[in-house]
């Protein structure tokens, strides 16, 4: 079945955000965004509002919708929270997942290395977010899963502002690693691994380097879509 509109608009953004195409304080225009998805301003408006309750867009009176401006406190306290999510979460997985979730997963994690290997960096952070939002189903605990699917779009925007060049794609066999102790139930295994991989991701985030200005909308959004 095919995505609603809304839903591959609000992904688009945040893959572009990813990308480091849409960068904090761009203005997020209801004609542009119209005019780039053939659709009408309604459908944007929704999709921004989305973006809003999410916290990655901030809607300003008078002035309309521009992507959000975290600050390092909100990253600190993003990856704080992620940790803490995950740890039960991950518990969860290692407790629940059937033979089919482990397969999921392990299917998940070839189309991972497969963006990697064509250095295709929106398509690969995209789904090294999916992968973390696919333990939160695995999980079965859908309040968790729903604050784990915030947290995650969150820290998507962050990483696109801040990450040190590629630093915050994942290591080689990071979640590799983390499937493989899923697998062998050892769930003191799979949350070290999982916190370990956190704060790798943290760590490649740096507030110290000046960003570029925010250009015209349509130049950033260009190949949004592909």
């Amino acid at each position: 079945m095919d995505k609603p509109l809304e839903t591959i608009i609000v992904d688009s953004i945040l893959d572009a955000i990813a990308d480091q195409r849409l960068r904090a304080g761009t203005k997020l225009g209801e004609q542009a965004l119209s005019d780039l998805f053939a659709c009408n301003r309604a459908q944007v408006r929704r999709s921004l509002a989305a973006l809003t309750a999410y916290q990655v867009v901030d809607h300003l009176p008078n002035r309309g919708a521009y992507v959000a401006t975290p600050t390092p406190d909100d990253a600190r306290d993003i990856f704080q929270a992620r940790r803490a999510i995950e740890t039960v979460i991950c518990r969860n997985v290692v407790r629940l997942a059937t033979q089919g979730d482990i397969a999921a997963l392990r299917e998940h994690l070839r189309q991972e290395q497969a963006a990697k290997g064509s250095d295709n960096r929106p398509v690969a952070v995209r789904l090294s977010r999916g992968f973390h939002v696919m333990l939160g189903r695995i999980g079965r605990n859908p309040v968790l899963a729903r604050y784990l699917e915030e947290l995650t779009m969150r820290s998507s925007l962050i990483i696109g502002l801040y990450a040190k060049g590629h630093a915050t794609l994942c290591a080689e066999d990071e979640h590799a690693r983390i499937v493989d102790a899923i697998e062998s139930r050892d769930e003191a295994e799979a949350q070290r691994l999982l916190d370990e991989h956190l704060r790798h991701i943290e760590a490649g985030i740096s507030f110290d380097d000046d960003k570029p200005q925010t250009g015209a909308l349509s130049a950033m959004l260009r190949g949004i879509r592909d």
